[in-house]
Formats: C-alpha cells, structure tokens, sequence
C-alpha cells in the first residue's frame, strides 16, 4: 500500500510574523486564496497515495485536523528534527503494513501544476518499488535561488526520468547559485521523496542506528508501557537529508517543472502570488505611492501606506509589524532569535 507521510511539525520563522508557534505557516492561506498550504499538498497526496497521515507536533493537532480533516494524525511528543518524524512514521506504518511504500512531502510549499508534481511522484513509486531505491523530485531552477539546497546531478534533458544523484548541495551564495543556474547540473531540492518502509529503516539502522532503535521502540510498546516522550527526546535532532540522503548510495532523482515553491521567506510571495501592473504584491488596505517591486501586506483593516520606496517587504500581522528591504528576506529569523534573547517570546 502506498502511504503519503506529510511533515507539518515546523514553525515557518521566516514568515514571521504571520507565522507564529500556533500557527505556523503551513495553516496559513499563504499562496493563494482561503486555502491553507497544506490542504494543497494533501491534495497531491491524495492522488498519489492510498493513505494520507500527516506528522505534527502535540500542540497543532487541533489547527491541523481544522485545515485538513479527515487525514491520520501522527504526534511528534518533541520536536527531533526530519530523520526523527520520518522514521517514526515509517516504524509506525511498517507495523501494520510489511509492504508499505512511503511519499514524503513537506506541508509548507505550493505547487502550480499539481498534474506535473503527481506524474513526477508517479514516477519516483515506480523507480522505488521496481529498484528499492530512494526517490527524490527535483525542481529545474529558474532563478539563482540561495534559499533553497541543490542537487548535482548529470545535466538533465527528460522529465520525470530517474537519474543519479552525484551529491547534495547547501544553500549556495548568490554567484554560486548563478553559476548553477548557468550550468544546467543541478536542481532544487524540494524534499520530496519515496521509499519503501523497508528501506527507510535499513538505511536508518545503517545511519542512524540511536533513531531507529528508538523509534522502533516506541512503535512496538505503541505507549503501553514506556512513555514514548523519554525515548525520542534523547533522539539525535538531524535532517533526513544530513543524516541518510548525504550517506547512501541509493538516491535518484526525478525532474519536475510543477512551478513549485516552498514559499520559505516574504521575497517569495511575488513569486507565488504575483503582481499588480505598478509591480507590487499586496494584501488588505494597501497604498502604494511611487514604488514598485514591494510585497505590502495587512491582515485586518489596519491600512499599510508606502510612499517613495521600492523593493521593501512590509506586513502586519496581529501583534506585530515587519518592515525590511526584499533582499534581507532571509533574515527574519534572526528577529525571531532576537525575540527569543530579549524576553518577548510572546510575539513568536
């Protein structure tokens, strides 16, 4: 059976502060419309896989069951990063299924052409269950992007033919990222992949052996008897891509031009929702005089004014007000880390 593990445990602090710890990102209509990003992604899921469960934290259960009903619920007792969330799910639905067979999405991203995406996951299913491989989907760049990780690969021609991945790549600087633009090796890493369960445990024993023995546990005691909390609290806190995808030798990748976007920061919401014949991308009571390429946006009828600027990002959301230049989009999180330090975590 084909089971579609869905990650919704972050807090999306790049988009505070419309994102906050309550309601981080993925509840939100970010993208387009009333739709919360994850309802988008459980709508791809859906075609996808035969069961949708979806991995949260203990505190979001409740706003995630509100956005997406109707789907399995998987409680993370701490947050241990992807590797953890991952393998719990897998040990959990390889309890029940010997054969199962895994499409891992994260909840925070829009995806433009759905049909694109399924045939590309169509694809990856195919690769796994024929070659027990692991699947990624690769986005084909479109910008010098240095917000999202890469994967080399041989310069890709087909569309949803699997091919080799040579190496993962970190977020590169803004000449690095125009150079692999230029070259045509590489692709974005959206964090999408299939795998059997069998094979997510084989390479979490290999790799991880603390995170699979852990989780394991926990999904066999199913919390009759050990409080699964004490057990994956002391789990290594580590991506799956650090922790596994960086490690093995059994990673393909799938080129997809779904026009996909993991929205991760203000500056990427223009590409997503667009903008306006003066060039910018607004939301709610908005003026904006003399200016182009901003992203203006006002949860209420709080009336935002700009006036002689251009390229800025300004919002309101609740409690808080943001204004920065477009460019230090990537930011945001060291004024959630200074929230943090300064004692007014209730803004986060």
């Amino acid at each position: 059976m084909r089971h579609a593990v869905i990650l919704a445990g972050g807090s999306g602090t790049r988009l505070w502060p419309a994102s906050r710890r309550d309601r981080p990102k993925q509840l939100l209509p970010i993208a387009n419309g009333d739709e919360p990003m994850i309802a988008g992604v459980v709508s791809i899921a859906r075609e996808v896989a035969d069961r949708v469960i979806v991995v949260t934290a203990e505190t979001l259960v409740e706003a995630t069951l509100a956005a997406v009903p109707n789907v399995e619920v998987i409680t993370e007792p701490v947050g241990r990063n992807t590797a953890a969330a991952i393998g719990l799910a897998g040990a959990l639905i390889a309890g029940r299924d010997d054969h199962a067979t895994l499409i891992v999405l994260p909840a925070d991203q829009h995806v433009r052409d759905r049909a694109a995406m399924t045939a590309a996951l169509a694809a990856c299913l195919s690769a796994v269950e024929r070659d027990d491989v692991i699947a990624l989907v690769g986005i084909p760049p479109v910008r010098p992007e240095t917000g999202f990780g890469y994967l080399k690969v041989e310069t890709w021609g087909r569309r949803h033919v699997p091919m080799p991945v040579e190496r993962f790549v970190e977020k590169p600087d803004l000449d690095t990222a125009r150079a692999y633009l230029a070259c045509g090796g590489y692709l974005w890493n959206a964090g999408i992949f299939c795998l059997t369960a069998r094979r997510l445990l084989a390479e979490l024993d290999e790799h991880l052996p603390l995170t699979a023995s852990g989780v394991r546990q926990i999904a066999h005691d199913n919390g009759l008897i050990v409080d699964p909390r004490s057990i994956y609290e002391k789990l290594p806190s580590i991506s799956f891509d650090n922790g596994v995808m960086e490690k093995t030798d059994r990673v393909v990748v799938v080129p997809a031009a779904a026009g996909w976007n993991d929205v991760g920061s203000w500056a990427a919401i223009r590409e997503v929702r667009g903008a306006g014949e003066d060039g910018n991308t607004t939301t709610g009571p908005t003026i904006v005089l003399d200016g182009s390429g901003n992203v203006v946006l006002s949860d209420d009828d709080t009336l935002i004014a700009v006036v002689g600027l251009s390229d800025v990002v300004v919002v309101k959301s609740g409690d808080a007000v943001l204004v920065m230049q477009r460019n230090e989009a990537q930011r945001v999180r060291e004024v959630v880390e200074a929230l943090k330090s300064r004692g007014l975590a209730r803004y986060l």
